[in-house]
C-alpha cells in the first residue's frame, strides 16, 4: 500500500533540506548508466522479432523516445531531489498517458490512462516526467521557445494551484474529485478557436463511438458462420497462426481456464456479468511504443443471449522500471499491481478490470492485467494539437495527477511545500528545458545505433 507518510503537514520545512531551487538543475550523474544499455536490458524475454518495430516506432521523434524511455528517465530521476513524501505514482506520467474513456456510471471522464509503471515513491518524479513530456511534445511540434515555456509553466501552476485546492479538502472530497468532459465543455469552449474546439468535439464523438461493438466491427469476420480476429501481422496475429493448428486448438481450449483464473479476481457482481459471455477467439496484438515486444492478447468473447460481442486485452504486466530504485512490489502478481494501483489513482475504472498469471506459448509463467480493450477511449492526438491545445491539455493532465497525489499521498505537506507563487513552476520549467536536451541527446545516439536485427522466434 501507499505510504500516506506522517500526519505533520508543514511542508514548508522541507525547503531546508529540500531547497525548491534544487529542482530546476538538471545534469546527468558521472556513473549515469548508458540509455542504450538500458533500453536492451528490456529487450530481454520480450518477442524477439517485434524488437525491430519497437526501434521503428521509439525512433520516430524525441517524443516517441521518451514515451518508450521510461526506464532510461527511472534511473535519471533517482538521482534528482525530492522530500521524502511519498504517493502512488503512475510511474509513467507523460501527456500522452492521458485520456478520455467511460466512467462507470457511463459518463466520459478524463484521467491517467496508463498505469504500467504505478509503484509508490515521490512525488516529484511523476511531475518532473509530466513537465519533460510537455517541453519535448512542444518541441515536436516546433513550437517557440516562449510558447514551450508558457505551456511548462501552465502545468506546473496548475500541479501547484490544484494540490493546494485538494489540501483545503477532506479526503472523501477528493476522493470524489474527476473531470467530467460534459460538465466542462463550456470551460473548455472559452480557452480555444472556433476550429480547436470542433476538434476536440471530434475527439468526444469519436471516444463515444469506441466500443466492443465497434472493435469487433474492425477486427473480426466470419469464418464459416463464426467471428474469427482478423490476421494483420505483425500488428494482429491470431493464435491458429502463431502455433501448430492441432495445438492452437488445445490451446485455445484452455482459454476458458485462464478467463475463468481471471473472472475470480473480478468483484462478484462483474463475475455474475462475465458468465454472460463465451470464447470465440484469441491473437496476439501489438500496443504502445515501450511496450511492444511484451505479451498482449486480445480475447473475442460473444454473448450466449444476445451474441453481442466483448473484446478484452490481456496485457503483459512485467515489473516497474522504478523498482530497481524504489524496491520490489508488495504484490505477488505484477497484474494485480497494475490493477490496485489503477484503482487508487483513477476516479473511475472500467468495471472488468482484473489479473491472471497464466503459462505462456514457450512455456514461461507470466503476468497479465484485464480491461476492456475499447470503451470509450481516446487520446489526444499530440501530432497535431496546436499550442493553445497543447497548453490547456497540458495543464488538464496536471490537474489530474495532482488529484491523483493527493488521493494517495499528503496533500498539505507537498501544498505548503510549493507555496502559493511561482517560484516552484520555474524550477520545473528548468528542468523540463534541460532534461530535454537530455533527451534529444540519447535520441540522437539511439537513431544512430539502433540494431535493424530480427528474429522469427514467434513467442
Amino acid at each position: 500500500m501507499v505510504n500516506v507518510n506522517t500526519l505533520d503537514t508543514d511542508g514548508r520545512r522541507l525547503r531546508k533540506s529540500t531547497p525548491r531551487s534544487s529542482h530546476g538543475a538538471w545534469r546527468p550523474s558521472p556513473d549515469r548508466p548508458n540509455p542504450l544499455e538500458v533500453l536492451h536490458a528490456q529487450e530481454q524475454g520480450r518477442v524477439a522479432e517485434l524488437i525491430p518495430l519497437r526501434n521503428e516506432r521509439m525512433g520516430e521523434s524525441p517524443f516517441a523516445f521518451f514515451r518508450g524511455a521510461a526506464a532510461v528517465m527511472a534511473a535519471d530521476l533517482v538521482d534528482t531531489p525530492h522530500t521524502g513524501l511519498n504517493v502512488q505514482l503512475c510511474g509513467d506520467a507523460h501527456i500522452g498517458n492521458f485520456g478520455v474513456f467511460a466512467s462507470l456510471e457511463r459518463r466520459l471522464i478524463f484521467d491517467i490512462n496508463d498505469f504500467d509503471e504505478t509503484l509508490p515513491g515521490p512525488w516529484e518524479w511523476d511531475l518532473k516526467r509530466l513537465v519533460a513530456s510537455v517541453e519535448i511534445a512542444a518541441r515536436n511540434r516546433g513550437f517557440p521557445k516562449e510558447q514551450r515555456l508558457t505551456a511548462v509553466l501552465g502545468a506546473a501552476r496548475t500541479y501547484r494551484e490544484a494540490m493546494g485546492s485538494f489540501a483545503a479538502m477532506t479526503p472523501l472530497e477528493v476522493w470524489y474529485q474527476l473531470f467530467d468532459v460534459a460538465s466542462m465543455l463550456p470551460e473548455i469552449r472559452r480557452s480555444l478557436s472556433s476550429q480547436q474546439f470542433r476538434d476536440v468535439q471530434h475527439e468526444i464523438n469519436r471516444a463515444l463511438s469506441k466500443t466492443s461493438t465497434k472493435a469487433a466491427r474492425k477486427l473480426t469476420h466470419l469464418v464459416h458462420g463464426q467471428p474469427r480476429i482478423i490476421s494483420d501481422p505483425p500488428l494482429v496475429v491470431p493464435l491458429t497462426e502463431l502455433v501448430p493448428g492441432v495445438e492452437a486448438e488445445l490451446l485455445a481450449e484452455g482459454i476458458g481456464e485462464v478467463i475463468a483464473s481471471y473472472r475470480l479476481t473480478l468483484p462478484r457482481d462483474r463475475q455474475f456479468l462475465l458468465r454472460h459471455y463465451q470464447f470465440k477467439d484469441v491473437a496476439r496484438k501489438v500496443v504502445g511504443v515501450g511496450s511492444v515486444g511484451t505479451r498482449s492478447w486480445i480475447v473475442l468473447l460473444v454473448g450466449r443471449e444476445h451474441g453481442d460481442p466483448l473484446v478484452l486485452q490481456l496485457k503483459q504486466a512485467t515489473p516497474a522500471v522504478l523498482e530497481a530504485f524504489l524496491g520490489p512490489s508488495t504484490y505477488q502478481n505484477h497484474g494485480e499491481r497494475v490493477i490496485e494501483g489503477q484503482r487508487l489513482i483513477q476516479a473511475s475504472g472500467d468495471v472488468l478490470l482484473g489479473w491472471l498469471r497464466t503459462k505462456g506459448l514457450d512455456g514461461v509463467d507470466r503476468d497479465f492485467y484485464v480491461r476492456q480493450l475499447w470503451d470509450w477511449k481516446s487520446s489526444t492526438d499530440l501530432g497535431r494539437v496546436s499550442g493553445p491545445g497543447l497548453a490547456a491539455h497540458s495543464r488538464l493532465c496536471a490537474w489530474t495527477l495532482a488529484r491523483a497525489h493527493a488521493r494517495t499521498g499528503n496533500p498539505q505537506a507537498i501544498a505548503s511545500y510549493l507555496g502559493t507563487g511561482g517560484v516552484f513552476d520555474r524550477d520545473l520549467a528548468a528542468f523540463a528545458a534541460a532534461y530535454a536536451d537530455q533527451n534529444e541527446a540519447d535520441f540522437a545516439a539511439f537513431t544512430g545505433t539502433r540494431s535493424s536485427a530480427t528474429s522469427s522466434s514467434p513467442v
